[in-house]
């Protein structure tokens, strides 16, 4: 490994990059995560009609810190899920270069996608343990047997029940294992390599048509921020399917009379054969909103060099 490539400041940055964009867009992600997630009832009723009206009942229902469901585990995993993302992409192009220095398309493509793939030893159990809290206050008061989503029958008054991500966490090992905490990995493999494949390549192109930072080889920090909102947006567009499908999964307590799924290629089949193909976009401006601005500004940090400025090195 030649002095170029140095992995603690990238790792740190990569921390700081995620523990920022996960802060100012976690709300919305607990919304995606509800609206994936709901399943229209017998006469196709839904609970959530939209991205504001789920917004407004939950934070009617739960208040603003029922927005931050979840978040706990997210802020304390997502610094070791971002830096083996953004490091193990920055790795992975680092030895996949030619002797003259370029990165072929599919070079770029092996690279966001052995990324992704590194991943997912902590985006499985985050993303499981996340889920379980920010659903809670959707799956506790859904009842399917009823007729109407209006009526008191379907959503019950029933209180949110309190869980804590160490309590589900222990309960899942006692009761599976290790392997508990992976359920759903496939599904979350297949979704993280083929967001990484995408949005990286993507991401480098565009940040390499801008203009670059005095005396430095970075590009200036608000074209990142632009290239990694469109990469970060066309990349989870692409992979909302697949989230769909992983959201439902990894979701252990469903609201009663709700479906449940043997595998991936099983909750495909049943949610196009009972909601249709518009299912799988379910969630998918919430994703957008998202996922384009966490990357744009998990790109901008990373780049800004703030890991190399508190450790007093000089930036790339």
């Amino acid at each position: 490994m030649d002095s170029k490539f140095s992995f603690l400041p990238r790792v740190i940055n990569g921390g700081i990059a995620g523990i920022v964009g996960v802060t100012c867009v976690f709300p919305i992600d607990l919304i995606k995560t509800r609206l994936q997630n709901q399943q229209p009832g017998p006469g196709g009723q839904l609970y959530y009609k939209s991205l504001p009206d789920c917004a407004l009942k939950t934070f009617r229902n739960e208040g603003f810190f029922g927005m931050y469901k979840g978040s706990g585990v997210n802020l304390l995993l997502i610094t070791p899920e971002k830096a083996i993302k953004l490091v193990g992409n920055d790795f992975f192009r680092h030895i996949l270069r030619t002797d003259s220095g370029k990165l072929t398309l599919p070079r770029e493509v092996v690279s966001g996608g052995g990324a992704g793939m590194c991943q997912i030893i902590i985006t499985t159990p985050m993303e499981l343990l996340k889920i379980q809290l920010q659903d809670a206050g959707r799956s506790s008061q859904i009842d399917l047997g009823a007729t109407n989503l209006n009526n008191s029958s379907t959503v019950s008054a029933k209180p949110v029940p309190r869980l804590s991500a160490t309590r589900i966490a222990l309960n899942l090992l006692r009761e599976r294992g290790i392997l508990g905490l992976y359920q759903g990995c496939g599904a979350t493999a297949l979704r993280d390599v083929t967001f990484s494949a995408i949005y990286f390549p993507l991401f480098a192109h565009l940040n390499a048509l801008g203009k670059k930072r005095e005396g430095s080889e970075q590009t200036v920090f608000y074209h990142s921020f632009i290239s990694g909102c469109i990469a970060g947006c066309t990349a989870s567009l692409s992979v909302n399917p697949i989230d769909v499908v992983k959201t439902r999964l990894q979701t252990l307590h469903k609201g009663a009379g709700e479906q449940h799924y043997n595998g991936i290629i099983d909750c495909f089949r049943t949610v196009m054969a009972q909601e249709g193909p518009r299912a799988f976009l379910k969630g998918a401006l919430c994703r957008i909103l998202v996922i384009a601005p966490l990357f744009g500004i998990a790109q901008t940090v990373y780049y800004l060099g703030v890991a190399e400025f508190l450790l007093g090195m000089k930036q790339p």
